[in-house]
């Protein structure tokens, strides 16, 4: 096989999985394209550059180039806000720690089939964080946990066998606690409202929607964010919404539901904090989130060390302020926006399969 080939065979790959990736469609094959734009990004400068180096006879050289510059552009653009390139969206807290406003959440998607229970406790104590979620939680990870009631005396805990468990661990004070399934039997969801040590109060919701995969819509993920959204939107409260959302920061899913929710994401401006797969480092994305009301000032945010699981857990620190000016305002939703979260919604409530996933980790 010729060069030529080989870089017109490649080139057409990186062209439709850019142009899927961009496609409004709610099944898996269509949303994981939106994951890899990094590694797509590499791959295409990488060919663009042995293009220019080796050059095929004839028209595929520069025809291959044109439309290789073309993707590096298409991956680059929804990208770059996630660097200093941009403008953050969260002011910085310039307060002190101690900060009777200030709220720190530790979130850690466990892996459910992984069983280091030390090394998650280890995190959770380095970490210290006055709020600790942690997902795919079974009956052993419910036991393997208990010792961290010693640091927290309010607990949620919701343990499944399905890969879709939950505990809430806070020492600060939880008031209409409710566990639910918002649009999926056994995916639920913890929401909860936070007394801060100076009796502010803020919601936070917890939740894990099933991931996007090739061979399944993708309706039960983002039913769940784009109601979650729609919670958000009517909350009096100022809300945080955090956990893994099994959706990269920068999808048309994730803007959606910013642009619904009116919060904030504190990685804009500031970094991409990948979280999965903490296995490989060359395939990673960041799919455990945190969003904030423009109330919240952004104190900090780390992502820990890794821990057995193939998430890396993060933590965020806010402080609750009075001030809603943001540093820069999420886009506005309209009338577009409103009938595809309808349609979302309409769809996820009419499943009637399994979750995704839930035979993953036996």
């Amino acid at each position: 096989m010729s060069w030529g080939i080989v870089l017109a065979c490649l080139t057409i790959v990186l062209v439709i999985a850019t142009a899927l990736s961009f496609l409004r469609v709610a099944h898996g094959f269509v949303r994981v394209f939106s994951f890899p734009r990094l590694q797509i990004l590499l791959a295409t400068l990488v060919l663009l550059a042995f293009s220019i180096v080796l050059p095929a006879d004839g028209w595929i050289s520069p025809v291959a180039s044109v439309c290789l510059v073309a993707v590096a552009i298409a991956q680059i653009v929804p990208i770059v806000q996630f660097t200093p390139l941009r403008k953050a969206q969260s002011l910085a807290f310039d307060g002190p720690d101690d900060d009777p406003s200030v709220v720190s959440i530790l979130s850690f998607n466990v892996k459910q089939s992984n069983r280091h229970y030390d090394k998650a406790l280890a995190v959770a104590a380095a970490a210290d964080a006055d709020i600790a979620l942690f997902m795919e939680v079974d009956s052993g990870w419910a036991k393997g946990l208990e010792p961290l009631a010693d640091r927290y005396e309010h607990v949620v805990s919701h343990p499944l066998d399905n890969s879709y468990g939950m505990i809430l661990y806070s020492r600060l004070p939880l008031i209409d606690v409710a566990v639910r399934d918002l649009v999926m039997d056994d995916i639920p969801s913890i929401t909860a409202t936070v007394s801060l040590r100076n009796k502010d109060r803020f919601r936070l919701y917890c939740v894990h929607p099933e991931p996007p995969v090739p061979v399944v819509d993708s309706y039960g993920r983002d039913a769940e964010l784009v109601t979650v959204a729609g919670l958000v939107r009517e909350d009096t409260l100022p809300c945080v919404v955090t956990g893994d959302l099994n959706d990269v920061a920068w999808s048309h899913t994730t803007r959606l539901f910013q642009r619904i929710s009116r919060l904030l994401d504190p990685r804009i401006g500031r970094g991409f904090y990948s979280t999965f797969d903490a296995r490989f480092f060359f395939i990673r994305w960041p799919l455990d989130h945190l969003f904030h009301d423009a109330r919240f000032r952004l104190a900090g945010i780390e992502r820990l060390d890794r821990a057995g699981s193939d998430h890396f857990p993060i933590l965020f620190r806010l402080a609750l302020g009075k001030d809603d000016r943001a540093a820069e305002e999420p886009e506005q939703m309209d009338e577009a926006d409103r009938q595809e979260a309808r349609e979302l919604r309409r769809e996820g409530v009419k499943l009637e399969r399994d979750p995704v996933g839930t035979d993953w980790e036996g």
